[in-house]
């Protein structure tokens, strides 16, 4: 098996952005508040302290103790919840869409990353609790980014219209779409299991949160995973303030646009509107917008003067949905959080709105990349080693390994260079020898000089391409490989759904990842399964 480690900068999959943030490059400094190291999160529990509201604990707990009544609910999950009223009671949250069947593998290492840290922090800092929090983003709205996963390269999608919050829709429908996926699982044990589970969750409950919400506790309930749905009047009730100042003042918009001029250098993630509020009912999600003296409700009929609206704030917050920029802030005025654990583009869209946070006067959480993960196989592992290949190998683009392989492997020099170097020698020969007689031959060295140089090259890349011809058992061995190891040239983690995996390893699966993921560092976790 390969031994060595790839670092998320070196992996290639990562943005520049986030390079930066890793290696904390001092322009970056300004744009977050403590570094994600063990060490720091002393300073960010006092900061949080100071700056956090413990009465928004009580509504906290009532509010999941209602969501949790009708599931069954683990000791640890239970005490945890009924830890969050104790004022020495801290969160770590990582949030993810409502995709089916928990989507892409990734929604599996960003909920470990939480649960492992919140072990490291009680480990380093006993006097205080900690709580791994799944944030389910039940308030979204791009019905066609959540309905579908991919089961051993087919793509198993769940046709059904969808207009409000996906949180809020109707689950009717999936039993002709499970009677097709489970005939793909086949009639193994760990495929039994995995039939119960679908059917326990999205047969049973009649909304995608409630069935998203038995699926995580049902696969991390022993942890204590404590899973939240913020689609409630009761938790947007200490955030109807924060509401009524977007309405009126729109800061959030003059706060993050300072901020992307600061991040002119590289991509911007997300980009304000001046008002980052949605109005929501149960099959409308739409934004509001202020035009002539009136809050709009784009593409509806429906719209306010300044009096009703904030009146609305009060009597009914929950048709108040916040978007990409305001939703980072409910979170932590309504969580007594320390850290958000997410995805790079996540991290990338937070590091936009320190200033807006500071503008209101919140404490800004510590962001923290997610563990990304390669599951291999012990068969996949020795065909690397027999192929001579690393990980680093392994993770660059199909194209370039092919070439470096073929370079590498092949019984005599691909590799031009020393002709090129002595071609130069002599050109630059003839270029002294032109500058003794006139400007006319001086144009005939450098168009010869050119045209030879591009013959070489022409002679290089048909020298490679024979050679490619040549080896291409050797090749197809190693592209076939890299193809089971990153579907589609993209990520696992981000194209196979973990029932691909627990067909294989069953309830070991978990286990097997919470002992092997290091939330904290910052290299790819290449497991064996």
């Amino acid at each position: 098996m390969p031994t060595d480690c790839i670092s998320y900068q070196n992996s290639g999959y990562f943005s520049t952005l986030i390079h930066d943030y890793l290696e904390q490059k001092p322009d970056l400094k300004p744009l977050y508040n403590n570094f994600p190291t063990l060490e720091n999160f002393e300073k960010q529990i006092v900061e949080k302290q100071q700056n956090f509201n413990n009465q928004n604990r009580i509504p906290l707990v009532a509010v999941l103790e209602e969501q949790y009544s009708t599931i069954p609910t683990s000791d640890l999950t239970k005490q945890n919840i009924a830890l969050l009223a104790e004022q020495n009671t801290f969160t770590v949250t990582t949030g993810h869409q409502l995709n089916l069947f928990s989507g892409p593998l990734y929604f599996l290492y960003k909920i470990i990353s939480a649960i492992n840290l919140t072990k490291e922090l009680q480990s380093k800092y006993p006097t205080y609790n900690f709580v791994p929090i799944y944030w389910m983003a039940t308030e979204d709205h791009d019905f066609e980014e959540i309905n579908y996963f991919n089961f051993k390269g087919k793509k198993f999608r769940w046709n059904k219209e969808s207009t409000g919050p996906v949180g809020r829709l109707s689950t009717e429908g999936l039993a002709e779409f499970f009677e097709i996926y489970a005939l793909e699982l086949g009639s193994s044990t760990n495929a039994t299991t995995l039939k119960k589970l679908f059917e326990d969750a999205y047969l049973k409950h009649n909304t995608l949160a409630d069935a998203t919400r038995f699926l995580a506790n049902a696969l991390f309930a022993d942890q204590g995973l404590v899973i939240i749905d913020a689609d409630s009047a009761d938790l947007k009730r200490p955030f109807i303030p924060y509401i009524q100042e977007e309405l009126t003042k729109q800061t959030s918009f003059k706060a993050v646009q300072e901020t992307i001029e600061k991040l002119k250098a590289y991509t911007v993630q997300v980009n304000p509107r001046e008002i980052n509020l949605f109005y929501i009912e149960d099959h409308l999600r739409e934004r509001i917008v202020f035009e002539n003296d009136k809050y709009i409700v784009n593409n509806t009929k429906i719209s306010f003067t300044k009096e009703e609206i904030l009146k609305l704030t009060e009597s009914n917050p929950e048709k108040f949905s916040p978007n990409v920029i305001m939703r980072p802030l409910y979170q932590e005025i309504i969580l007594p959080n320390l850290c958000y654990i997410g995805g790079g583009g996540e991290i990338a869209y937070w590091l936009e709105l320190k200033s807006f946070f500071e503008t209101v006067n919140v404490t800004f959480p510590i962001i923290l990349v997610r563990n990304s993960v390669l599951l291999t196989t012990e068969k996949q592992s020795k065909k690397a080693d027999q192929l001579g290949l690393s990980w680093k190998d392994l993770f660059t683009k199909p194209a370039d390994l092919v070439n470096a392989v073929t370079y590498k492997i092949s019984e005599f020099p691909i590799d031009l260079t020393p002709q090129k170097e002595i071609l130069e020698k002599q050109f630059q020969y003839l270029f002294e020898l032109a500058q003794k007689t006139d400007q006319s031959f001086t144009g005939a060295v450098k168009a010869q000089e050119v045209k030879q140089k591009k013959g070489l090259e022409n002679l290089e890349k048909r020298l490679l391409k024979a050679q490619k011809r040549k080896l291409s058992d050797q090749l197809e061995r190693i592209e076939n490989l890299q193809y089971q190891l990153f579907p589609n040239k993209s990520l696992q983690e981000r194209q196979a759904n973990f029932s691909e995996f627990y067909l294989e390893k069953g309830a070991e699966l978990i286990p097997l990842l919470t002992q092997k993921l290091r939330p904290l560092e910052t290299d790819f976790s290449i497991i064996t399964i």
